[in-house]
Formats: structure tokens, C-alpha cells, sequence
């Protein structure tokens, strides 16, 4: 027992560090995550009071009582059509603060297909661990016909091979 209490208080003394990786995509997040927020928000007749990208370790996003969005910024690095499911599912969330039937009738009223991307990003989770630098991995060979249809928001600089290439830590992309 206080061996478990001593390792509490080492972890408590050590100082956060922000995640490099995080500090670097958090505004290009903002801007994508902000510009789907307000398309789909008009589409579910809701309006958040405020959107914030945070370092999320195990949540893609989540909603509260005060209609407020936060986001972790990886999803700059999933394919649009789960970024979109997640933005849709959050934003059901400010009419219904469940996941009961009435909530997922109002996800698949934006979203018919929302089951087979559950299935999709549950998948990816696993295999990812939701690492930043795994994602762009397991998504390269992501094809359906939602992504074919919508333009790339994220730039091309944003790669696989940017994240894990030595120079990234220093800020300099190849």
C-alpha cells in the first residue's frame, strides 16, 4: 500500500512536458476541426459554445453539460469520414447528453453509415493505440468513397513519414 502511494506521488512530482508532436499540429487541428465543427453544426441545428483541441491520451472527443466541444488533435490524422463521425457524434451530444436511442437516431440522421465507421475507428484504435505517429500508418491505405469525395483538408506535410522522420522533432519537415 505504500509502495502504490509512493508511486502516486513520483508521478505527481514529475513536470508535464507538452507533447512536441501536439504543440506542432494543435493550430492546423483547430482549423480543420473548427471549420467541420461549424458545417455539420448547421446540418444538426446546434451550436457549441466553445471548441477546444486538447492532447487527449483515450478520447477522441467528448461534449459537456455547458455545450462546450473538446477534441484531441489527432484527429487532423484520421480520414475524413471519421473525423466527421466524431464532429457529428459530439455535436448530437448537445441535444442528447446520452448514448440512448434517441441520441444514435440523431447521429444516423447525419450519418446512415455511422455503424460501419464505429467498426472502422475501433479497429484503428486497437491497432494505433491511438499514437500519432501510428495513425498516419494504418490510414494510408484508407479508401471509401466518402474521402475519395471530400478534398484533403490536411497537408500533404502532414505524413507518415514527416511524423517519424528525425528532423520532425526539430521542426523541420521533409
Amino acid at each position: 500500500m505504500l509502495r502504490g502511494y509512493l508511486r502516486r506521488l513520483q508521478r505527481k512530482a514529475k513536470p508535464k512536458t507538452k507533447n512536441s508532436i501536439y504543440l506542432k499540429h494543435k493550430e492546423q487541428a483547430r482549423a480543420v476541426i473548427i471549420s467541420s465543427v461549424a458545417y455539420w453544426a448547421k446540418f444538426c441545428e446546434v451550436e457549441p459554445k466553445r471548441v477546444a483541441i486538447r492532447d487527449q491520451k483515450s478520447r477522441w472527443g467528448s461534449c459537456s453539460a455547458h455545450g462546450n466541444l473538446n477534441f484531441s488533435y489527432k484527429l487532423l490524422f484520421l480520414p475524413a469520414c471519421l473525423r466527421d463521425y466524431i464532429v457529428v457524434h459530439e455535436l448530437c451530444h448537445l441535444k442528447e447528453l446520452n448514448h440512448g436511442s434517441r441520441f444514435w437516431q440523431l447521429v444516423e440522421t447525419q450519418i446512415p453509415d455511422y455503424k460501419d465507421r464505429v467498426i472502422e475507428l475501433r479497429k484503428l484504435e486497437v491497432v494505433t493505440r491511438m499514437l500519432p505517429t501510428q495513425i498516419p500508418k494504418y490510414t494510408i491505405e484508407h479508401t471509401c468513397s466518402y474521402c475519395k469525395s471530400v478534398p484533403s483538408v490536411v497537408s500533404s506535410a502532414v505524413t507518415h513519414s514527416a511524423i517519424m522522420s528525425p528532423s520532425y522533432e526539430k521542426g523541420i519537415l521533409v
